[in-house]
């Protein structure tokens, strides 16, 4: 007898790999795109913060007519024309001078951010990716055991037919084939959703994807550049993107502390203006005057009460300070925790692949012996189908254990602050 142990479907020429998904990705994303677009709005602040220690000048012009009546003899009309040009270059402006400082903070923060978000959409592309790979496998393995167990069943027929099996046999193969037929309708459904959930982050729908074969898995390959779980936790408090943000929120609350007080502080600027009016006094002499002016001096301003509200601006400052730190320290934790979940998920992934490989091999040599063991007649119908589902499952659940193990892998590079394109391409090359 001919029995199917696992059909798995050709993979299309045009088969989308990883990396084609990921470039398909940095164009059609929406949440990737609306990052890029407040990464780009984030480099402005550097020049607005700068504009505080430039000159700033104005030009205003005016022009009006005025209409005289003294009832001594015919109204007269006085022309108002005038210009004025006003420059002022701040010279001691504490508060310009901090702010200045905070707008280089915060285009370093968004560039973090950024790059926090470039790193989102591999993990993101790359989940659905395998979440994909994952349901098109178990449909596979539906569609290898459902081919199977149907001629078992045939078989189970023609078995009871001629007499040398009984109808318990053909109803336990019929029925293995029955729940074989709804997982395989399940498992179409989940295919189809998480085809649509990458289709969300592509703008189209994935007809097929590049997938491996898990009969070509090298568990020996499966390796880490780091073995200590501690060496990673401290390559991520050095290199973290999410701990970078948050130290660098940190800084800027220490900065608007310095603002606030700044508010106590003297300014001094450089003044100039340049002033030309004509019709000058028209309303009182009835005759206007032509006035051009030029000055140019220091303006010294002394803050000596303004309500209190400088120093209530600094106590919100402190606090504010203080929140940020226990943000920072929480972030901190959390980053190390997750670092260390990330280890051992791939840790015991690689060695989860290994103890599944093995079992894979060992379903395949006790199937083999079930058969055998039927045709002999020292097996039932019942046994085979046993070894059958067994088989299958170690085949998905390999498969399962290496896609979870790649993800895990990304995530640890995330955490670590390594994650980039160059990473995607070494799981790609996995693939």
């Amino acid at each position: 007898m001919a029995l199917v142990i696992g059909v798995m479907l050709q993979t299309p020429l045009q088969a989308a790999s990883l990396m084609d998904i990921y470039h398909e990705a940095l164009e059609q994303d929406a949440k990737y795109g609306s990052e890029r677009a407040a990464y780009i709005a984030a480099q402005e602040k550097l020049p607005q913060g700068r504009a505080g220690l430039l000159p700033n000048i104005n030009f205003t012009g005016t022009g009006q007519n005025q209409y005289i009546d003294t009832n001594l003899g015919p109204e007269r009309v006085i022309k108002n024309r005038g210009m004025v040009i006003a420059a002022t270059q701040p010279l001691i402006r504490f508060e310009n001078f901090i702010i200045y400082e905070q707008s280089k903070n915060q285009v370093i923060q968004a560039d973090a951010r950024f790059v926090l978000a470039a790193q989102d959409l591999i993990l993101r592309v790359a989940q659905a990716y395998f979440d994909v790979l994952i349901a098109q496998n178990n449909l596979e393995v539906m569609g290898a055991q459902k081919k199977a167990i149907s001629e078992q069943l045939e078989q189970a027929k023609r078995n009871f037919e001629v007499g040398v099996a009984t109808i318990v046999d053909t109803h336990e193969a019929q029925a293995r084939y029955d729940l074989t037929v709804s997982q395989e309708i399940l498992a179409k459904n989940t295919l189809e959703v998480n085809k649509r959930s990458l289709q969300g982050i592509i703008n189209r729908f994935p007809d097929s994807l590049s997938s491996t074969s898990i009969d070509k898995i090298v568990s020996d390959s499966l390796t880490l550049p780091y073995d200590d779980m501690e060496e990673w936790v401290a390559l991520a408090e050095q290199k973290n993107f999410s701990l970078k943000v948050q130290q660098i929120a940190y800084d800027l609350a220490e900065q608007e502390i310095k603002k606030a007080k700044a508010g106590h502080y003297p300014t001094l600027d450089l003044v100039a203006q340049y002033s030309n009016q004509q019709g000058v006094g028209g309303a009182i002499t009835g005759r206007g005057i032509d006035l051009e002016s030029k000055s140019v001096g220091l303006q010294l301003n002394v803050p000596i009460f303004q309500g209190l509200s400088v120093q209530s601006r600094v106590r919100e400052a402190l606090a504010n300070r203080d929140k940020a730190r226990q943000d920072l320290e929480n972030v901190r934790r959390t980053i190390g925790l997750q670092v260390r979940q990330q280890y051992l998920n791939v840790t015991n992934g690689i060695a989860l692949i290994k103890a599944q490989k093995q079992a894979l091999t060992t379903s395949k040599s006790q199937l083999d012996s079930t058969v055998l063991g039927q045709e002999v007649g020292v097996r039932t119908e019942v046994d085979v189908l046993n070894a059958q589902q067994q088989f299958f499952s170690a085949r998905r659940d390999l498969a399962q254990a290496y896609y979870t193990y790649l993800m895990s892998r990304l995530r640890l590079k995330a955490e670590a602050g390594e994650l980039d394109e160059d990473v995607l391409k070494e799981i790609n090359a996995l693939l």
